[in-house]
């Protein structure tokens, strides 16, 4: 009597992370991530892109991409809670599983927040805890720090000062200026915010009772993102 074994159903693959992003200026760690989703290395789809200002280049990216958009002005709301209602509208309809702050120049009130808790992360152009806030290369210059990058955190109504997921590590080199460091970290930038979404993604990042977890376990460190653009 023959046997015969029949194989076992493949395990269906994960559906694409659902990411909104809201972007202020140009839009290039926007553009990093709709290419890492064109190439097939990040298993996420953009569903929404939302700014404040109408003419942000970032903008036009997505509707390059083919991802909706719109932009809401502020100065057309008599608050900050009344601003964040209006734009968070259009990224609540859209249903994302992630929202990135990529290049996103305004805060982000509490309200807002905190009915979206362990949803928002942000990229930051310095290793945070240090230079929170603006002229972040401008000020490790002035500082003398040796040591300069940029961070992925969660969103808090604290200003970038919510738990740091994960980092990309620039040297400050001698006779840096304010540019060639701004551009040496905007480069590590990408592949930072690209890895840990991915990490995201594939269920290896999360946020638990205001810690972030790496594969189940609390982050002692954020990670750290090594000269093959993985985290080591």
């Amino acid at each position: 009597m023959s046997v015969e074994f029949s194989n076992p159903a493949p395990a269906s693959a994960p559906a694409p992370l659902r990411i909104a992003a809201l972007a202020s200026g140009r839009g290039s760690n926007l553009q990093a991530l709709i290419d890492a989703i064109a190439a097939g290395t990040l298993n996420a789809r953009l569903v929404g892109v939302f700014s404040d200002r109408a003419d942000a280049a970032a903008l036009e990216r997505a509707r390059t991409a083919g991802v909706p958009c719109a932009a809401e002005n502020p100065k057309a709301f008599a608050s900050r809670d009344a601003y964040d209602q209006a734009l968070f509208a259009h990224v609540d309809a859209v249903q994302p599983d992630l929202v990135v702050c990529a290049g996103y120049m305004r805060l982000i009130g509490a309200a807002a927040v905190d009915a979206r808790p362990g949803l928002l992360i942000n990229i930051h152009p310095s290793l945070l805890p240090r230079f929170k806030g603006l002229h972040t290369h401008r000020r490790a210059l002035e500082e003398g720090a040796t040591e300069h990058g940029a961070s992925v955190h969660y969103v808090t109504a604290d200003l970038d000062g919510g738990p740091v997921i994960a980092q990309a590590r620039v040297p400050v080199l001698p006779g840096d200026d304010e540019a060639g460091l701004a551009a040496r970290v905007l480069e590590r930038e990408h592949p930072l915010l690209v890895e840990t979404v991915r990490w995201i993604a594939n269920g290896r990042i999360q946020l638990k009772e205001h810690s972030v977890h790496a594969d189940g376990a609390r982050l002692q460190a954020p990670l750290q993102l090594g000269s093959n653009n993985h985290f080591a």
